[in-house]
């Protein structure tokens, strides 16, 4: 009997570990010192540049929340990575192409799950709104030269808000980047560096460190020279990868500012998920 009860015992006491312990099995990718940037919101864990998504990384404690912002047909602000709507909405075509009032009709979380059918896009005016006192706001603005003006938008939107200390934009697009950094000195840019042209001479990181505050890499093709270089000249460094679970490591190694990440927690014995392209 005494045998029975301390199996039965053991039973109820791993039952209460897989209940309850197992949520220490998590920790939020953020170390001291280090940003954590959920890209495109939480976007392993709900429809990518959704509210959904971007409540979530609040959910979970991100520092920053990643979003690309397109325009649409009647010159709205619009936040979708692609400049296509097919992948992430029930439609087909180009954001361009739309007016707001179309686009958001369309379904942008049907495809992700059932439970989020009927999420609807975002615009920046709105992801603004409702975010911008809860936590930091990272905008992409994604091929700036296929939309004429769009810094001029994004800058007269930005200009209601008197603190600016938690928003940076980045763009691939380094004239656009002068052209913000021009327009409203005061807010931080940061440049986004194709792997392609990852091995900067000292000649562009001067040129590229007079104006941006970050330039940010493929962990893939940094090195920790790099990023001691641009730190020797005043700015920061974000990092992303595809899927590598040596991400964090290398992060920490090399010295980095942050990390951008489709979500800001993740399983101790799994590898970090992200997704930015």
């Amino acid at each position: 009997m005494r045998r029975h009860n301390l199996f039965c015992m053991a039973i109820v006491g791993a039952c209460l570990f897989l209940l309850f312990g197992f949520n220490d099995q998590t920790k939020r990718v953020h170390t001291p010192n280090m940003l954590s940037v959920a890209h495109r919101g939480a976007s392993s864990f709900a429809p990518e540049n959704t509210r959904s998504a971007f409540h979530k990384a609040v959910e979970l404690r991100a520092d920053y929340l990643e979003c690309d912002v397109h325009l649409s047909k009647d010159g709205e602000l619009v936040i979708m990575h692609d400049d296509k709507i097919d992948r992430t909405t029930n439609g087909n075509g180009y954001i361009k192409d739309y007016t707001l009032a179309e686009l958001k009709a369309l379904d942008a979380g049907g495809r992700f799950g059932d439970e989020f059918r009927g999420e609807p896009i975002m615009t920046l005016n709105e992801l603004l709104e409702e975010f911008y006192d809860q936590v930091g706001l990272l905008i992409e603005l994604k091929n700036p030269q296929s939309y004429p003006g769009i810094e001029e938008k994004v800058v007269s939107l930005l200009m209601d808000y008197d603190d600016m200390s938690s928003i940076i934009i980045q763009s691939f697009d380094v004239n656009s980047m002068r052209k913000i950094n021009s327009l409203l000195p005061e807010i931080e840019v940061a440049i986004l560096i194709h792997p392609s042209e990852s091995i900067l001479t000292a000649k562009k990181l001067d040129e590229l460190t007079s104006f941006a505050s970050y330039i940010n890499f493929n962990v893939s093709f940094l090195s920790k020279r790099m990023v001691d270089n641009i730190h020797e000249r005043g700015s920061k460094v974000l990092v992303w990868s595809k899927k590598d679970k040596r991400l964090v490591a290398k992060a920490q190694k090399f010295g980095v500012d942050g990390i951008i990440s489709d979500f800001s927690i993740w399983p101790t014995d799994e590898p970090i998920y992200l997704v930015q392209e």
